[in-house]
């Protein structure tokens, strides 16, 4: 769990007594390939960090299955819509590849704020972060191409390679062939 409490601590650092706490509340557990960690259709009640490997946000619109959003090492995970609300969402989270990650309930981390206001902080700090992310990518269906998409998620990870195709062109909300055009001409 120590890698966990790095991250946490790169960006807000917890007293002793708050990371206690959190590591009563933070799991760890491993997926293997292509595996629905959340159904579509159920409700957020847990918070996944990427250890390794990764997996994505995902959604069935007309038939088709839509990526909204990948997550890689050190990144959270979570149908935020659905944490928030408490009402069930449409959108599921799937593994990519044999994927780690450190759960934790959301309820239980809920409770802490009271008692640990760092902890509060701490996440207040990593949704905001999250948000801005949320919000430049829709910027980035605005303000930019699908090559500068694809060039930005390439910047993301190393682990592009490892995505199939008609997931990274639903990602970037183009066809497999226009996909197989950019990448030739990046590669």
């Amino acid at each position: 769990m120590i890698e966990i409490f790095s991250y946490f601590n790169s960006i807000l650092p917890l007293s002793e007594a708050a990371q206690v706490a959190l590591n009563e509340i933070v799991h760890e557990k491993s997926y293997g390939k292509n595996q629905i960690v959340q159904m579509p259709g159920s409700t957020c009640r847990t918070l996944y960090f990427v250890k390794e490997g990764a997996a994505r946000i995902f959604y069935i619109k007309d038939g088709n299955d839509i990526t909204e959003h990948f997550a890689f090492a050190n990144d959270i995970i979570v149908r935020a819509e659905s944490l928030f609300t408490q009402l069930p969402t449409s959108k599921g989270i799937e593994t990519i590849g044999k994927t780690t990650f450190y759960t934790l309930d959301a309820d239980r981390l809920f409770s802490l704020y009271n008692e640990y206001h760092e902890v509060e902080r701490l996440f207040r700090i990593i949704f905001e972060r999250e948000f801005v992310a949320a919000i430049r990518r829709i910027e980035s269906f605005q303000l930019k191409s699908a090559a500068e998409r694809y060039n930005d998620l390439l910047e993301t990870t190393n682990l592009v390679n490892q995505i199939p195709l008609k997931l990274i062109a639903s990602y970037l909300g183009i066809s497999q062939v226009s996909l197989s055009r950019i990448r030739a001409g990046v590669q």
